[in-house]
């Protein structure tokens, strides 16, 4: 079974040069997305099989992941309005 990925690049490849930007020149983001990343590895780790949880534990990593994704997404929406 193939889990989807869900890297900030893959949920949003028509925003990579403003993510990049943001990695860049924005502490906060770039904090966030770290963060972002961290929790998406270990999900994915679980979702293979790498690692074993309660059910209960995965939906709350899930939870966080959605999470910082809202806010990151925000931020290049945000950054986006800013520079035009």
């Amino acid at each position: 079974m193939s889990i989807e990925k869900h890297d900030l690049i893959h949920e949003f490849p028509e925003h990579r040069e403003q993510i990049h930007e943001l990695k860049m020149n924005n502490h906060h983001f770039a904090r966030l997305f770290d963060e972002y990343h961290e929790v998406d590895h270990e999900v994915h780790r679980i979702e293979n099989g790498v690692e074993n949880t309660a059910d209960e534990y995965l939906e709350r990593k899930k939870k966080e992941r959605l999470h910082l994704k809202d806010q990151l997404y925000g931020m290049i929406r945000e950054s986006l309005g800013s520079s035009r």
